[in-house]
Order: structure tokens, then sequence, then C-alpha cells
């Protein structure tokens, strides 16, 4: 269990569990109210990058003939196994950064 706080008064850990779980609307409440924590809002806008990104790439497959609606499934599937893993690492109080999207991330992180 991580021994830091956010400035929400939560645990590093469990806030950025808290931006994974609750995918969209958790990552952007602790964007807004997070002050202190690096690690808490990288997780906050790694979560919130990834779902947008998510979200737009299942639009798109949608407009695949024929192959949309298995490639939406098969996108379903890998992301159904990225967030059990994301929330993991987030509850361990590792950082893991996913490519181009983590280093977004990061990024936006070092100037907020």
């Amino acid at each position: 269990m991580s021994v830091y706080k956010s400035s929400t008064g939560l645990d590093e850990n469990i806030a950025a569990v808290l931006c994974y779980l609750f995918a969209f609307i958790g990552a952007l409440a602790f964007v807004m109210l997070e002050k202190k924590s690096r690690f808490v809002l990288f997780h906050a806008l790694q979560s919130v990058f990834l779902f947008v990104t998510l979200m737009i790439g299942h639009v798109l497959v949608g407009f695949i003939p024929l192959l949309g609606p298995l490639l939406a499934s098969l996108l379903t599937l890998a992301v159904l196994v990225l967030w059990v893993i994301l929330l993991i690492r987030a509850g361990q109080g590792r950082w893991l950064k996913l490519p181009w999207i983590g280093d977004l991330a990061l990024h936006q992180a070092r100037q907020l």
C-alpha cells in the first residue's frame, strides 16, 4: 500500500485505481482535483487519453464493412485485458506507461 497521499486525501495507488475504474469520469475528476501527486495525475491523464482513443477506434472500426464487427469484438477483448492490467499495476503503485498515450500523459503531467 502506498504511503504517499494524493491531494484528495486518498493513498496514491487507490486514487490511480479510481482513475481507471471509473474510466473517463473518474479520470477527469482527478485531473481537475489533483494538485500534488504526479503519479495520480499521470494515471488520470493516461486514462482519459486511452479511453478517448479507444472510443474513437470503436467508432472507426464500425465503418469497416464485413470485418467491422469482428474487429470491434477483438478491440473490446483487448481493452478489457488492458484495463485489468492497468488496474492491477496502479493498485500496486507502479507506473505503467503505454506507448504514445503514456508519453503524452507524462508530458502533460509535467506541464500541470
